[in-house]
C-alpha cells in the first residue's frame, strides 16, 4: 500500500490582508499524479505556493511524510525533498542548458537523476546542451524547468501550468515525461488538465474526482470553470 506523501488540512493563506484560501483539504499518495482545477484566480496556484511557504501568511496543516512543514521557511521545505516548478520557469538566460541543469545541489541523501537519466526522458535538451537559456524554445524551455528539479533528488513536484502556451506535441511530450516520472514513485501536483481532479472554488476543495469518472463529471466542471 502506498504512503502519503502529502496531506494538506485546513490549509489558510493570505498575500498582505488578501484571505486567498479558505480551508484546502487534500492528500497525495507516492507515486500519484493529481492536478488541480479550477477558474484563474480560484487559488490553484496559492496553493502550490502555500505549500513551498511562498506567500504572505498561512496557517493549517501541511504534512510531507507526515513531517509537519507549514512553520518552514521554503529552502527548508525545499530540503524536505519538494520541488517547485512555478509558470515563469525561471531559466537563467546566460547559461547554457548543461549549466542550468549542473547548477542546483543535490537534496541530501537523495539520489538526484544523472545528467545520462536527464537526457533519456529529455532528449531535445541534449540536442541543446549548450545552447544559452535565451535561445531555447518555450517547449524546451519548460522541459528544462522540470528536469532541474528532477536533479536535485526531489521526490514531490509541484508543476504550474507547465503546458501553458505551448503546441500540442510539446504537451503530448510533458504528459509522457509525467507518466515516466509516475512510474519512478515521484509524486507529482499540478495545476493543469490530468490523471485526478480536484476542482477548487473561492480558496477551497469542492470536489474530488479520479480521470475515469471525468466524463460524467463534465456537468459540474461546466458549472465551475464555465466551460
Amino acid at each position: 500500500m502506498a504512503r502519503e506523501m502529502l496531506n494538506v488540512a485546513n490549509l489558510e493563506a493570505w498575500y498582505g490582508e488578501s484571505h486567498i484560501l479558505h480551508g484546502v483539504d487534500f492528500s497525495v499518495q507516492e507515486g500519484e499524479v493529481v492536478t488541480l482545477l479550477g477558474r484563474n484566480g480560484a487559488g490553484r496556484t496559492t496553493t502550490l505556493r502555500a505549500i513551498m511557504g511562498l506567500v504572505g501568511a498561512r496557517k493549517g496543516s501541511v504534512r510531507i511524510e507526515g513531517v509537519e512543514s507549514v512553520g518552514l521557511a521554503p529552502h527548508q521545505v525545499a530540503r524536505m525533498g519538494v520541488g517547485y516548478c512555478p509558470e515563469e520557469r525561471g531559466i537563467f538566460a546566460g547559461l547554457s542548458t548543461e549549466e542550468n541543469l549542473l547548477l542546483p545541489p543535490r537534496l541530501k541523501g537523495a539520489q538526484g537523476m544523472q545528467l545520462a537519466e536527464i537526457y533519456d526522458i529529455f532528449p531535445n535538451l541534449l540536442e541543446r546542451a549548450a545552447s544559452p537559456g535565451t535561445r531555447l524554445s518555450g517547449g524546451e524551455q519548460q522541459m528544462l524547468a522540470v528536469a532541474r528539479i528532477l536533479r536535485t533528488g526531489a521526490r514531490l513536484l509541484l508543476l504550474d501550468e507547465i503546458s501553458e502556451g505551448l503546441a500540442p506535441v510539446i504537451v503530448q511530450k510533458l504528459g509522457d515525461v509525467i507518466r515516466t516520472l509516475r512510474s519512478k514513485g515521484i509524486t507529482v501536483v499540478l495545476v493543469e488538465q490530468n490523471f485526478r481532479f480536484y476542482v477548487m472554488e473561492r480558496g477551497k476543495m469542492v470536489k474530488q474526482f479520479a480521470q475515469s469518472e471525468l466524463a460524467s463529471q463534465m456537468g459540474l466542471l461546466q458549472e465551475f470553470l464555465g466551460v
